[in-house]
């Protein structure tokens, strides 16, 4: 599955994109989001504030509560402002 990081996400993560396999327990995108915030400071660094999160499942905004399972991408990126 590849994950997106977009914005101040992208730039605390260190990369915009990585292909990951999460472990068969992790299954929404709170779990997720819990799983890539272990796999490295950045990572931890990007998930601090996960009030402050969106994501998007195959290019479609999902709730954390959401299942992620099926899907070809998962995106997280900060709330769009308008102005």
């Amino acid at each position: 599955m590849t994950i997106l990081y977009f914005a101040w996400i992208r730039e605390r993560v260190g990369i915009s994109e990585e292909t990951v396999s999460p472990p068969g327990n992790v299954t929404t995108i709170a779990q997720l989001i819990d799983w890539l915030a272990a796999r490295s400071p950045g990572h931890a660094a990007a998930f601090k504030d996960r009030a402050r999160v969106k994501a998007a499942k195959d290019q479609e905004h999902v709730p954390h509560d959401s299942s992620f399972l099926g899907a070809k991408e998962v995106a997280f990126f900060p709330p769009v402002t308008g102005g």
